[in-house]
Parts: structure tokens; sequence; C-alpha cells
């Protein structure tokens, strides 16, 4: 079996433009691979928040981030990039840090340069630590990583356009530095403009980048924003969810029982709809397991009982 992480690899070698969407949790991971995107991203911003209910400020601990990706990693079949925030802790620390990414079956992962605690990259007052610092946490995670699984990709991301005293030139001297430490990728935070972007790419020559864009009017196209030199592009999903929840949160406040009604109704037939979320989580993997282990009788439950889903027929798109 290829491992995700040489999957990953063939993408970058392959692919105009990677996508990854950025999930929170397991079950946004399987709605992922369920549409057929080929890599998943797990966003520290969206473990913060789905995890504790808090906001991307260095709150997350090692222990709680490593539990989060095992479960994503667990749940799907594509490769997922880690963000790992400032590594928790130093180059030493870091080692363990990137130990355990890999171990759950990730992919690759993303350290950045700020002073902890760190910031969401698009919240104000981001500080950073000095360069040579930072440079050593990536040789650490790149020693750590040739020891365990040389596929595995290090990315580093340097918030120095948007920290105090930060700038463009100070986002390109970084990225420089830590590319020549190795990383396989460089990743830029905060950058302002399509000319900033333009910038970077000329000066760091064919190394693989990936950058923010909320401050940046982007192409629709992937080919344009191939054109820009970038490697992977996507989006935050669980965005996408939290506004459909809260609009529909203010709509029963208003309506009550006949906002879910209407959204039950509107919805009937979807394929994530009443219990397609039951398949996608794996009741019907369920039944194929009870059927190759269980004694024959455990079985009969199915036929004695009743139930509006029915694991061994699935979700069929009933209302």
């Amino acid at each position: 079996m290829t491992k995700m992480s040489t999957e990953l690899r063939e993408l970058f070698k392959t692919e105009k433009v990677v996508t990854s969407i950025w999930v929170g949790n397991a079950h946004q991971a399987q709605l992922v691979e369920k549409t057929g995107f080929k890599a998943i991203g797990i966003s520290g911003a969206n473990t913060s928040m789905q995890v504790l209910g808090l906001p991307d400020a260095g709150f997350i601990t090692m222990t709680e981030l490593v539990e989060n990706a095992e479960r994503v990693c667990r749940a799907v079949n594509i490769p997922v990039i880690v963000d790992c925030d400032t590594g928790f802790g130093n180059a030493i620390n870091v080692r363990r840090t990137v130990e355990a990414i890999i171990r759950v079956g990730a992919a690759s992962l993303f350290i950045e340069d700020q002073l902890a605690p760190k910031r969401c990259g698009h919240v104000k007052g981001k500080e950073l630590i000095p360069l040579e610092e930072a440079a050593g946490k990536y040789r650490a995670a790149l020693d750590l990583r040739d020891e365990l699984d040389p596929d595995f990709m290090i990315i580093a991301r340097t918030d120095a356009r948007g920290a105090v005293g930060g700038s463009l030139e100070e986002a390109i001297r970084r990225g420089k530095a830590y590319l020549d430490a190795g990383v396989d990728m460089l990743y830029v935070e905060a950058l302002q403009s399509l000319e900033e972007i333009k910038a970077v790419r000329q000066a760091i020559g064919d190394s693989l980048l990936m950058v923010t864009t909320q401050h940046v009017r982007m192409p629709s196209t992937e080919q344009a924003i191939k054109e820009l030199g970038l490697c992977m592009f996507g989006f935050q999903l669980a965005q996408v969810g939290t506004v459909a929840m809260y609009d529909l949160l203010m709509d029963y406040q208003k309506r009550g029982m006949t906002a879910y009604i209407d959204f039950r109704r509107k919805t009937a037939g979807h394929p994530m709809g009443g219990f397609g979320s039951f398949d996608l989580a794996g009741f019907p993997k369920v039944v194929e397991w009870e059927k190759k282990y269980l004694p024959k009788e455990k079985l009969e439950a199915y036929e004695e009982s009743i139930g509006v889903y029915d694991p061994r027929v699935g979700y069929k798109g009933e209302s």
C-alpha cells in the first residue's frame, strides 16, 4: 500500500495545483474525500474552535492536536497535512511533535515562525522568533522526518509579512533561509497583493510555494493560480458549515419548528440529507463486520426491531 506521504509527493509532481480543503474534524474530512478531493489540511484555527471552543491563540496543546490529527487520518484514505502551530516548543520539542504527527499517518505538516503563544495568521499582534531559532526548528523537523519517513513533507510557514516589524523583504529573507535549511515547501502568510505573491515567487526560484490570500483578490481559474507559481490552493470548509448552521438556527428562532421542517423538505433526497451522514460515517461497514464476526442470532436483531435507517440497506435518498 502506498504511504500517504508518498502519495502527496506524487500529487505535487502531477497536479497543476493541488486543491487542499481545510477542515477541523474527521466528519468534515470524510466529506472532502467523499466529494472527490485528493488532499486534506487540518486547520489549527478550526481545531482550536471545534475541539476547545477557543480562538486560535495558542490554547491548543500538542496532545490535543495530535489526537485530532489521528482521528482525521483514520477516517480517510487521502493525504492529510497538519497545521502544527509553532511546533510546541523549541527545536528539541519539535522533534517530538513531528514524530507524533508522522506516527498517526499524516502526509505532511507545517510549523510557523511565530513567538508562542501564537495567533491566527489573519490576526493582528503576531510576533516572530529569531530567524536562526526558526531555522533550527526546521532542521530538527527534517532530521526526525529523515529517520522515520523521508517522503513526509515538511513545510515552513513564515508570518514575517504581517508580524511586528515585518515586511515583504523579511518574509523573502526568512523564506530563503528556511528553504536553504531543506524544507520541502514555503508557506507565506499575509501577502498583500498579487504583486507580492509574484515577488516571492521570483525570489525563491522553483521551490514549492503556498500562500494565504485573505488580503488578495485571487483569480478564479486553476490555470491563473498556476501562473502565479502556487502549488496548492483551497479553502476553509468549516466556515461554510458554520454560516449554514447559524442561518438555520436564526431562522428557527424566528419561525420555530417550521424552519427545520422546511430544511428537511429542501434536503430530502440530498446525498447528505436524512441519514446520508450515517453512511458516510460507516454504518454499512459495521454490518459487514457483524456478518463476519458475530453469531447469526445477533443479526436477527435487525428483523426484530424497528428504525428509520437500516444499515444493511444504507441511505437511498429517502425523506
